[in-house]
């Protein structure tokens, strides 16, 4: 699966295809394929922020 970001209102989507209607704005065409990196930055840093809040609530 790839991640698509809509160039004019920003909203994300995860999915196979490159959507062609944003559900949000209603903009045709404006998705653009995220960095694979991007997209497993952003993975590590949610794994990332929920080990800290388990650490948190153990203290």
């Amino acid at each position: 699966m790839a991640l698509f970001k809509c160039s004019i209102c920003g909203f994300e989507k995860e999915t196979r295809c490159k959507p062609k209607v944003c559900p949000e704005c209603k903009a045709k065409d404006s998705f653009t394929k995220v960095e694979a990196k991007a997209t497993e930055d952003a993975a590590e840093e949610k794994k990332e922020k929920k080990t800290r809040r388990c650490c948190k609530s153990k203290e």
